[in-house]
């Protein structure tokens, strides 16, 4: 067989697998975004479609009528040999036979047909309820949740980058008594589970009176995180030494050292940790729920739409519609740095 031919079965195959993947990945988003456009009704409609969709209605002498598909050959004045079906609106339901008018031929009037109303099909036209994002943007007042994640994110994000670069500059450029065990021993910490050190920092917090502020979920992370200076020190060490040297001899200092030659060239290692740190914060349930519970007004995202998934469990449209808002900024974030993101993480990678 020829070669090319081989080659151009294999682009296919790998091709439609990979897609395959993709779809069965992103499956449950769709059905996230499908759900939070339909009606309350819809979803409780057995056999209605996936997607939002309405059913039709038809408005006759002052009345809203439902809609059904039904076979004209059981309809009296219609030709009993037809195979077709009409959308036929009801004005009498029964169990044997049912009253319907045809919403295209009202000159025919009401007519008979004989079939249990029950039985039948119902037409559906697709029809998004753009009203659930509205509804829930109003209940939870979701511009102050935004306003307080965004603000939690950000500043935890300076106070993470910051201190991690100064703290992988350290132990990337400097060499010092017991620098490589410092550095055992840091990264070790990320073996401890985050449950033993709940008890003890609360009640630290608590005997300072800072319960139900933004400080202990906000000043840790001016302190380092052993993740992030790890990416930080390896992304360092990849830089040539003779960069130093030569800024040295211009007689930059360290400091200047770090900001006008390793920090330019080290934007995607920052990018990778700003997007980490930013859908860690976006996502943090667990600290804001210890630390600002008696605060409602300090609430993020993450802990209003639990209890507001509490309060509307029997609403899946506005479950959806409030978990679909709360994913938007962090998505766009990623796209918008999705090639420095994936070169920072890449990079990190190599070994020196």
């Amino acid at each position: 067989m020829n070669k090319k031919i081989i080659t151009g079965i294999n682009t296919v195959f790998v091709t439609l697998l990979v897609l395959s993947i993709l779809v069965v990945f992103l499956s449950p988003f769709a059905f996230m975004i499908f759900t939070s456009l339909k009606t309350r009704e819809q979803i409780s409609v057995v056999g209605a479609p996936i997607w939002p969709a309405a059913q039709p209605k038809f408005e006759y002498t002052g009345q809203q009528l439902d809609v059904f598909t039904v076979p004209v050959n059981q309809c009296a004045g219609f030709d009993p040999a037809s195979s077709e079906t009409r959308n036929l609106a009801i004005t009498k339901k029964g169990r044997q036979e049912s009253t319907f008018i045809d919403p295209n031929d009202l000159e025919r009037g009401e007519f008979v047909c004989q079939v249990s109303w029950r039985a039948l099909d119902r037409p559906w036209v697709f029809s998004p309820t753009w009203s659930n994002y509205v509804e829930v943007w109003n209940t939870i007042d979701y511009f102050r949740l935004l306003s307080n994640t965004t603000f939690y994110a950000v500043i935890t994000m300076i106070g993470t980058v910051v201190s991690c670069i100064l703290v992988a500059y350290g132990f990337a450029r400097f060499r010092f008594p017991g620098r490589d065990l410092l550095f055992v021993v840091l990264i070790s910490t990320l073996f401890l589970p985050g449950a033993v050190t709940i008890i003890p920092t609360y009640s630290f917090w608590q005997r300072l009176g800072l319960v139900g502020t933004w400080i202990p979920l906000v000043l840790p992370h001016f302190f380092a995180n052993a993740y992030n200076v790890f990416l930080f020190r390896q992304y360092f060490m990849t830089l040539p030494r003779e960069l130093d040297e030569s800024a040295m001899i211009d007689g930059a200092g360290p400091l200047r050292i770090l900001w006008s030659i390793l920090i330019p060239q080290s934007y995607p290692v920052i990018i990778a940790v700003v997007v980490f740190h930013i859908v860690f914060a976006w996502n943090d349930y667990f600290g804001p729920l210890i630390y600002l519970s008696t605060a409602r007004d300090k609430w993020p995202i993450s802990v209003a739409l639990s209890t507001f998934n509490g309060i509307y469990g029997q609403q899946p449209q506005l479950i959806q519609a409030g978990a679909l808002m709360a994913l938007i900024l962090p998505i766009i974030l990623f796209f918008v740095a999705q090639r420095f993101f994936v070169q920072g993480i890449v990079i990190t990678g190599v070994e020196k």
